[in-house]
């Protein structure tokens, strides 16, 4: 079972690199396949919305990092592996390229020296220490026992092997048993992400987040931050069925998006089974997570970005009318319309939000006044990151506090930049 999600959030969160900034994966992204690198990159895109399936994943990933695991296999032996099995009938200028009898007898001597390697990595003292792996792993001691395969062991890696030998065995890899074969492959892939996200854990010292029940209701981070920053400042938050909702406030530059995005990224990734930048988490599993961050003018139907705003709305609402629990974040709620249809927009959602107990919401906003509205409603907590004025300078904690701001600053930075001199004395023709 799979988590609930859409382009929006994960363009939101960066997951993905792009051609001018990196991306949260390449953060975990130390994988020495191909492969391995393809399967981490499905993992961000599906994260897991079963409890049992991501507390199995993160105990496969915790064990490998206790063990301090090193990948077992040689990259270069991978890559003659891959070349010989999923690239000779690749076709090159419309023509297919078969492989040359030297290159056969190189893929032929690079799957008896891996299968080798397999055999006694599964068999060995570390990986049986894991039983959220042992179904994986019996599959694999099943299949190194396969009669089928049999010919494979009876010949020591890197011997010499005669032109009828390699030929026998190109046979029986490329034709007869490729679906073995192939299956071994990916095994290793998996091992290759498990191993890659364990190291990225214990040498950034990222912490295993607790799934919880859906029921439970309860979302606790402390110490979370953004992973891309040098020098972050973390912050904790806790929410429950008591306070599902949190309504965020702060100046422009206090620190909103950053925190917004370092909170959701961790739900996401943790939904994923892979540790988190943080010191402590607990979630319960959801059924989807959206966010809205970042949105876009949808330019191709001609909507405002009001407009697409009222549509992304109206996507969470129609999922949560489905009954699905839901991690739902927005910033600066209606920022694309005037102040008064903000307020009344704002206050008229966010109510609506609060109602869905089973979900958890995060609302940011710089209309500070819908704050008094929201009050009423018990279950809405209330959050904002400060600003302190050293003199006529602001200056930014970036530290979650309790309450609504009553920053208004936005005058003191104008004068300060001195905008309003520049335009007084300018060129008059």
């Amino acid at each position: 079972m799979f988590l609930q999600t859409d382009e929006q959030t994960i363009e939101d969160l960066r997951l993905f690199p792009k051609r001018d900034q990196p991306g949260i994966m390449d953060i975990y992204n130390q994988t020495y396949t191909r492969g391995g690198e393809a399967l981490m990159q499905e993992m961000f895109h599906h994260p897991l919305s079963d409890q049992q399936a991501i507390a199995a994943r993160t105990a496969i990933i915790a064990a490998f990092a206790a063990m301090n695991a090193k990948f077992p296999f040689e990259g270069a032996v991978l890559d003659m592996v891959e070349k010989y099995l999923l690239h000779g009938e690749e076709e090159t200028d419309g023509h297919k390229h078969a492989l040359g009898e030297k290159e056969i007898a190189g893929g032929v001597a690079a799957v008896i020296e891996l299968l080798h390697k397999v055999r006694e990595f599964v068999a060995g003292s570390g990986l049986p220490r894991i039983p959220q792996l042992e179904k994986e792993r019996q599959r694999i001691m099943d299949l190194m026992q396969d009669t089928a395969l049999a010919p494979v062991f009876q010949d020591q890696p890197r011997s010499k092997l005669s032109f009828a030998a390699v030929t026998a065995y190109d046979v029986l890899i490329r034709a007869r048993e490729k679906d073995k074969v192939l299956e071994v492959l990916q095994f290793i892939y998996l091992v290759d992400v498990f191993i890659s996200v364990a190291h990225v854990a214990v040498k950034r010292q990222f912490v295993f987040p607790v799934p919880l029940p859906r029921e439970s209701g309860t979302l606790k981070i402390e110490g979370v931050y953004h992973p891309e920053l040098k020098q972050p400042v973390a912050n904790s938050l806790t929410m429950d069925r008591n306070r599902n909702l949190v309504f965020l406030t702060g100046a422009n530059m206090a620190g909103k998006s950053t925190f917004l995005r370092s909170f959701s990224t961790a739900v996401y990734i943790a939904h994923m089974g892979f540790p988190v930048a943080a010191s402590h988490m607990e979630f319960p599993v959801m059924d989807g997570i959206y966010t809205t961050i970042n949105l876009p003018d949808n330019l191709g139907i001609g909507a405002s970005h009001f407009y697409a705003e009222v549509l992304r709305v109206k996507k969470v609402a129609m999922a949560l009318n489905d009954g699905k629990a839901l991690f739902v974040l927005f910033d600066e709620l209606f920022r694309g319309t005037n102040v008064k249809d903000a307020h009344e927009g704002t206050v008229a959602v966010t109510h609506a939000f609060a109602d869905n107990r089973d979900s958890i919401f995060i609302i940011s906003s710089h209309i500070v006044e819908a704050g008094d509205a929201l009050k009423q409603k018990p279950n809405i907590g209330f959050c904002y990151l400060p600003t302190r004025m050293n003199g006529n300078i602001p200056e930014y904690t970036y530290k979650l506090e309790e309450g609504i701001t009553d920053d208004r600053h936005g005058m003191i930075i104008i004068r300060n930049e001195g905008i309003l001199e520049t335009l007084k004395n300018g060129k008059k023709d």
